[in-house]
């Protein structure tokens, strides 16, 4: 069975969390939710609670097949936890699928160095992905090597189907 992290803080964006988390149930994946610490309920930008399986620090990459971060502004919290940003490292590291959409990128630049990727993202990140050294494409998905990049809530259709794709590639 294909195994999951969906990385959760404060203030997600809910469709960015909840699609993901019961699409990829659906799909038939273990999927663990990762917050800074376990056992903690972590709530939405509209107040949803969700509770973490695990907290990153005590998560291993090894055990997974993919990690999914969800916008909101969550990202900016998880880009305060070492624990965090050294989990997505090793992701990378291990060439694991990482997908990151709307403002996600914002963990992907302070975790992975993104030089030479294409990504996307919430447009007002557009000069923060560049800075980070890669091209910004505004288009629904964008695939790079081990990444997979979406703009916003409206391309969670695609985003979900290119994620599923490559897991079970």
């Amino acid at each position: 069975m294909k195994r999951i992290a969906l990385l959760i803080e404060n203030l997600y964006d809910e469709k960015e969390f909840v699609f993901p988390y019961y699409r990829l149930l659906e799909e038939g994946y273990q999927v663990d939710i990762l917050g800074t610490k376990k056992g903690v309920t972590y709530t939405g930008k509209h107040g949803l609670p969700f509770k973490s399986d695990l907290s990153t620090e005590e998560a291993n990459p090894d055990d997974y097949d993919a990690l999914v971060i969800p916008g909101g502004f969550s990202p900016d919290y998880m880009r305060r936890s070492k624990a965090t940003i050294d989990f997505t490292h090793k992701m990378h590291q291990q060439k694991k699928i990482i997908a990151a959409i709307c403002h996600a990128p914002w963990l992907l630049i302070s975790s992975i160095d993104l030089s030479g990727h294409k990504l996307t993202g919430y447009h007002s990140l557009k000069v923060d992905i560049e800075n980070a050294g890669a091209t910004y494409l505004d288009e629904e998905v964008v695939v790079s090597e081990n990444l997979i990049t979406s703009r916003n809530p409206n391309d969670l259709p695609i985003y979900l189907k290119t994620i599923i794709q490559n897991i079970n590639a």
